[in-house]
């Protein structure tokens, strides 16, 4: 009799280290691999944008735990941190968010981001890859950009 396993919450990605890089999943390396091999890596995680400022929450607020664990208490009249989001990997014309399987929180907070781009006039081309197919077409994409920017700069 074959045994079943019982799923125990999302799939966790497996860290890697790389380069002296600590990847969080597979799918970062290999972007990375695929990044630096054509002479376009840049930065990984190396840029951080604040998407909502912290704030003092002053009145009382009663509830559990985020996690729902805990007494029903006040946790109200504290400090509430802001939202950051970090990138997987940016350069001068990109900003790639490698993505196997979104957590509940990532839409959100990815929304979020594409709006603190538009308030901020970065029109930096953004890629989700969420496989090897997909970093493929991503590499092809931004090279075959930068070839047509480089054409058009020597047109005019």
């Amino acid at each position: 009799m074959m045994k079943r396993s019982k799923k125990k919450g999302p799939v966790q990605a497996k860290k890697t280290v790389f380069d002296g890089i600590n990847f969080a999943s597979g799918l970062e390396k290999n972007t990375y691999i695929a990044l630096k091999k054509e002479k376009l890596f840049e930065y990984y995680e190396g840029e951080v944008f604040q998407l909502v400022e912290g704030f003092n929450f002053r009145s009382e607020a009663y509830e559990k735990q985020a996690n729902g664990k805990g007494d029903f208490i006040n946790r109200g009249e504290k400090k509430i941190l802001g939202i950051k989001y970090t990138p997987d990997f940016s350069g001068q014309d990109y900003i790639i968010e490698c993505k196997g399987r979104a957590n509940d929180s990532f839409p959100l907070r990815y929304k979020l981001f594409k709006q603190w781009l538009m308030d901020n006039d970065d029109d930096r081309t953004i890629y989700k890859p969420q496989n090897l197919k997909d970093v493929d077409l991503m590499i092809q994409t931004i090279l075959k950009k930068r070839k047509e920017e480089a054409w058009k700069s020597q047109k005019s």
